[in-house]
């Protein structure tokens, strides 16, 4: 037997927050229900929704604005490399993104080891634009050195 449930939250591969979905009757009672992910669809759950929508819109906001601050602070600085080169000004070894996330917390930046988005390891001397993916919708551009040891 199914029943509608207002989901709460996100369920993976069943909905997000909002949405009204059809579940079998005891996967709502015994799982969705009990972990407050679902509630039966009334007026009641409707304004509760309502009600943690907006909590949640003004946190997604805060996080959004430190996000880019966050991203502000980190294009000002300067991160420079040194390597040991060999003939042709090419370099022994590479600079990868490890490399990156070690130069930005010397600087006091703590940033997630994915969020380095280095499509290939730098290999050769110059000044290179490396993105930090900060938050999904702010992305900082640093300019990282690579001189000669």
């Amino acid at each position: 037997m199914a029943v509608e449930v207002l989901l709460m939250q996100d369920v993976k591969d069943l909905g997000n927050q909002g949405q009204v979905v059809r579940v079998t009757d005891g996967f709502a009672r015994n799982y969705l229900i009990p972990k407050k992910l679902a509630a039966p669809v009334n007026d009641s759950t409707r304004r509760q929704l309502a009600k943690l929508q907006k909590v949640r819109e003004a946190e997604l906001k805060v996080a959004l604005d430190e996000a880019k601050v966050r991203a502000a602070a980190i294009e000002k600085g300067s991160f420079t490399v040194t390597m040991k080169v060999g003939e042709g000004e090419k370099l022994f070894g590479s600079v990868t993104s490890s490399d990156i996330l070690k130069l930005l917390a010397s600087q006091g930046f703590d940033v997630d080891k994915h969020a380095v988005q280095l499509e290939n390891p730098i290999k050769e001397l110059g000044v290179f634009e490396v993105k930090i993916r900060i938050h999904p919708d702010v992305d900082a551009v640093i300019k990282v050195w690579v001189v000669q040891e």
